[in-house]
């Protein structure tokens, strides 16, 4: 599987996020960008998780059918073509880190797909991972952190 890149103008791979992306701050999601795209791939999905959360992974934003074109989402926004899923609030869109205690890791995970995804809004991540297989052509990931203050 080829890689792609994301990196975020808020934080670098393994740093803090900023409090105004988490429950802390405004709670908006940060600007994110892609690179490396492969030329075959006809969307981008993206899921933001927490492996750290202490009832297992807490899924903070899942996002499918982004233009594969797309080489920036900007802070607290996405292209008019993309469509969210449930996060484990369980609500659609951005929600911010908010750890119960202690520093956690944070995934964004973005994915280059061969096909549009034709899944409702209530999707959830393992609906979104399922519907994915076999058509996954790169994958990138951007880890940050977040402690409570």
């Amino acid at each position: 599987m080829e890689m792609l890149t994301i990196t975020s103008p808020a934080f670098g791979h393994g740093e803090a996020i900023p409090a105004r992306y988490t429950c802390d701050g405004n709670d908006t999601s940060p600007a994110l960008v892609i690179a490396k795209v492969p030329q075959a791939a006809q969307t981008l999905a993206l899921i933001m998780d927490d492996p750290d959360a202490p009832v297992g992974t807490w899924v903070h934003w899942v996002v499918w059918n982004i233009p594969a074109q797309t080489r920036e989402i900007p802070e607290s926004g996405l292209p008019p073509q993309a469509v969210t899923g449930k996060n484990s609030w369980p609500r659609t869109g951005y929600g911010g880190p908010c750890p119960p205690s202690g520093t956690h890791r944070y995934f964004f995970k973005v994915y280059a797909l061969d096909t549009a995804l034709h899944l409702g809004p209530s999707t959830s991540k393992t609906v979104l991972e399922r519907a994915m297989e076999g058509h996954i052509l790169a994958k990138g990931e951007l880890m940050g952190t977040y402690k409570r203050r």
